[in-house]
């Protein structure tokens, strides 16, 4: 992989802990395989590219904050926090916009990535205003509304790793910061008065923030930096577990709405592709419920065994809602905040079927970004009308390379729909 970066240059990946037995469920996140690391992650590791930044013999940095914040989960309370910056100015809002990222392809995310330096400091999640200014700087880069020049020392050379992760985007290299200086930070402000609202409950000022036009990755990194909640209630929350901590409320303050709405009144069908992933949601007349089904094709990130297998996994949702975490991870809380995103404008409910199918073009995890901005992209675009169910779904196993028997198999909500049909049909007689 080329870099047109001039200050890029070969090193190694850090991954953490990763996934057991089913590769598809783990994720490289939750060592269901008892390995210290994901041999997945690892495999590629070996392959991307990382910036050194040629720091090595430095001890500190200047450049552009786009901006970002960073919060990790490894030895939790006590976790390390600080700034993404890279060592050049201008704007760099790109670098963690993932909004913008729609267009760009996997070498140039990694790209990016790996530009932004992470600037570490320790801190105990509960009270990180222990840390004092080096916290304050860092807080109010996560409710800035624009670059933000910025100033690092390090008390130690910076470290050219970046953590993969499949809930998270790719991060860049990391240093033990000792000193932050910042200029020219202009905060957001929607998320300062939820900031200065000390009565109002984190899920009230992440919907607040929404509601008011902002960006989903800038309250997420706003949620993570212990911006939102009720007085010395808050706290840090990991950057990864905030991503789809903020999908999740914003999704199930969508559907309380949702569920008023009348049913949708034809079958449609919407498709969408990006990084060798491909999106088809199919929505079906009915009462609200949800499924998400991903399908890995044999030399994708979680599924290079050697074999000719196609991996699948899902999970699903009917009206009541869920009342536990999705197996599938963040993606289905990424898909599902897409979906209701539509439907409550469009003001419709019905029976939503998500699948994503990834090809060997999709080499290492991206983030669930690629999840929720393809949903978003195909929602967005021009549906395939159809009059019955049977002609949608013809319609949708043209458009996957993966046998549709599979996906029959996998799907609870496809099966609920015919059970359904089979007692109608029944009492009718």
């Amino acid at each position: 992989m080329q870099s047109s970066l001039p200050w890029a240059s070969s090193g190694g990946v850090e991954v953490h802990a990763p996934s057991g037995s089913q590769c598809i469920y783990c994720l490289g996140s939750r060592a269901l395989c008892g390995k210290r690391q994901c041999p997945i992650l690892l495999r590629y590791s070996k392959l991307q590219p990382v910036v050194s930044l040629r720091l090595e013999e430095r001890m500190a940095m200047d450049g552009a904050s786009p901006p970002g914040v960073f919060v990790g989960r490894i030895g939790y309370p006590k976790v390390g926090v600080g700034p993404l910056v890279p060592p050049f100015f201008g704007d760099t809002s790109i670098l963690d916009r993932p909004e913008s990222w729609w267009s760009i392809d996997l070498d140039r995310l990694v790209e990016y990535r790996s530009s932004l330096v992470r600037g570490i400091f320790r801190v105990d999640v509960h009270n990180p205003w222990e840390a004092g200014r080096l916290f304050e700087l860092t807080q109010e880069m996560a409710m800035a509304s624009q670059p933000a020049d910025a100033s690092l020392e390090f008390s130690k050379p910076v470290k050219a790793r970046v953590i993969l992760d499949e809930d998270a985007q790719p991060f860049g290299p990391y240093g033990l910061v000792e000193r932050i200086e910042a200029g020219g930070i202009k905060v957001n402000r929607v998320i300062e008065k939820a900031y200065y609202d000390e009565d109002l409950k984190a899920s009230e000022a992440v919907y607040y923030a929404y509601s008011a036009g902002i960006a989903v990755s800038s309250i997420q990194k706003a949620l993570s930096a212990a911006v939102f909640g009720v007085g010395k209630r808050r706290r840090l929350v990991p950057t990864r577990w905030s991503i789809t901590a903020v999908d999740s409320i914003l999704a199930e303050k969508l559907m309380e709405k949702i569920r008023e709405y009348p049913e949708a009144g034809e079958h449609v069908v919407y498709e969408s592709q990006h990084i060798d992933n491909k999106f088809i949601v199919v929505i079906i007349p009915g009462k609200w419920s949800y499924e998400f089904i991903e399908m890995f094709h044999p030399g994708s990130v979680w599924n290079i065994g050697g074999g000719e297998d196609v991996a699948i996994g899902s999970d699903y949702e009917d009206s009541e809602g869920r009342t536990t975490y999705a197996r599938i991870g963040g993606c289905y809380y990424a898909a599902r905040l897409a979906v209701v995103e539509h439907l409550n404008r469009i003001r419709r409910q019905g029976a939503v079927l998500v699948l994503r199918e990834a090809g060997p073009g999709y080499l290492l995890p991206a983030g669930v970004w690629l999840v929720r901005e393809n949903v978003r992209k195909a929602l967005a675009g021009k549906p395939v009308r159809f009059g019955t169910l049977e002609a949608a779904i013809t319609y949708a196993a043209k458009r996957l390379k993966t046998p549709w028997r599979m996906v029959l198999r996998e799907s609870r909500l496809l099966r609920n729909i015919r059970e359904r049909r089979r007692i109608t049909e029944y009492l009718k007689e």
